[in-house]
């Protein structure tokens, strides 16, 4: 047997982009067979693999085994990460389509078109036992294929997908809801967030389940809190009516025993100016512990209050196991933008490491009331580097060095939260792409 392995950004190097590339040791060294059932490897976002034969002593003897190019769009658009069920391997495709390929030779086993043109990073898996659907997200639009035959289920959701731009009370066709990261599963449910716009006007983010038999909509987390909702009172009267974002674009993680789904979301619109959402913002910006049955919000944190800098949540949860004074405890980690890892008690919220909050700079905008205080987590240290200083600015020469230098004196760089301005540059560091 032998292991293999995808890449899409290796696939743009070696092929081309839209190529998908696998590798495979030639000695062929025995390891057992390892699906990778979910996005992010398993519903607990781990991203590993307990496979043992591609190592550092032999990754160098790594050769091309097979390539398959679907030749369905332009470069640069294949975002995807494959899964593997049953040895075969299933994926989007950067011309909106799905693909079944037969992990060990690449052969192509059935294709779909769905027909829209957007970008999707993955798809998502289930079953029953019995039945095995494949749901992949394109634009607005999410289907149900049967992961056997490649053909779409016809009576799910209306007319044959989910409109991820309904159920928002909202009119669908003003709304601008997509999905890129993959929804996950807990048991017959479909829960699913989507990528809205920065900028208003915004849709709401909010997190959505989904009958994966029906295709129809089992519950609904506001993310915006309606009047007599938690959070209501973070944002301004009336600003349900008119904001959005807040979402879920990253992805999320499952507790299926626990029976919680855990939501990173991202900022509210706009994200740069918040004069119109003056207050803490709540759901934005938060990793939410939300009951996976019905929806309903178990414990929260939200890491960046009023966010105006777009540190939205980058990334899936990772559910992990650690040891505490000799027990061991379940626990969520959560990555940001501004280099910080948060790690929770997966049952109660309790942060396993001390946050302290404190004041930061109050915003000068005419308009715009920053938040006075925000977290920061004391352990672990931060992976990123938090403050740009001259002694950090490029040697590569001396004249370089000097105009870096010239710039740099007329920034103003205070590490993090500190509010833009008007008239002065401000550093974002690390910058809005984040350390995660």
């Amino acid at each position: 047997m032998f292991a293999l392995r995808s890449d899409p950004m290796l696939s743009q190097f070696l092929t081309g982009a839209g190529a998908l590339t696998f590798l495979v040791l030639t000695t062929r060294v025995g390891a057992q067979d390892t699906d990778w059932p979910a996005y992010g490897g398993d519903p607990f976002g781990t991203r590993y693999s307990t496979l043992t034969q591609i190592n550092r002593s032999n990754v160098s003897q790594l050769t091309v085994a097979w390539q398959f190019d679907p030749a369905d769009a332009p470069p640069g658009r294949f975002q995807a990460q494959p899964i593997v069920v049953g040895g075969i391997l299933y994926t989007v495709t950067p011309g909106s389509g799905v693909v079944a390929l037969d992990g060990a030779t690449g052969k192509l086993r059935w294709s779909w078109k769905s027909g829209e043109h957007a970008v999707g990073r993955g798809i998502t898996y289930w079953t029953d036992g019995k039945e095995h659907r494949l749901l992949a997200g394109f634009g607005r639009y999410v289907y149900a294929i049967d992961a056997s035959t490649g053909k779409p289920f016809s009576d799910f959701g209306r007319g044959g997908r989910i409109d991820l731009q309904s159920d928002l009370d909202r009119d669908p066709e003003t709304q601008s809801v997509s999905l890129t990261t993959p929804g996950i599963i807990y048991k017959d449910l479909y829960i699913v967030g989507g990528r809205t716009a920065e900028s208003l006007p915004a849709s709401y983010g909010d997190i959505r389940a989904y009958d994966v038999r029906t295709g129809k909509l089992r519950w609904t987390f506001h993310t915006v809190p309606r009047p007599g909702e938690y959070g209501y009172a973070t944002w301004p009267k009336n600003a349900w009516k008119y904001t959005g974002a807040a979402n879920n674009w990253a992805g999320m993680s499952v507790d299926a025993k626990r029976g919680i789904v855990y939501v990173p979301t991202g900022s509210a619109a706009a994200d740069f100016y918040g004069a119109n959402r003056v207050g803490d913002d709540l759901f934005a910006n938060t990793l939410l512990a939300l009951d996976a049955t019905t929806g309903k919000r178990i414990w929260h944190f939200q890491a960046v209050k009023h966010d105006i800098w777009d540190r939205d949540f980058p990334s899936p949860p990772v559910l992990v196991t650690v040891t505490r004074d000799g027990k061991s405890v379940d626990a969520v980690a959560q990555t940001t933008k501004h280099g910080f890892v948060f790690l929770f008690d997966r049952d109660n919220g309790k942060p396993l490491f001390p946050i302290e909050y404190r004041r930061v700079p109050p915003s000068t905008v005419e308009g715009e009331v920053a938040a006075r205080m925000q977290p920061f987590p004391l352990k672990p240290a931060p992976y990123a580097r938090q403050l740009l200083t001259a002694d950090m600015l490029t040697n590569r020469t001396p004249q370089a060095h000097q105009w870096a230098l010239d710039q740099f004196k007329t920034f103003r760089s205070e590490g993090q939260f500190v509010p833009f301005m008007v008239g002065k540059e401000t550093v974002v560091f690390p910058g809005f792409d984040g350390g995660a």
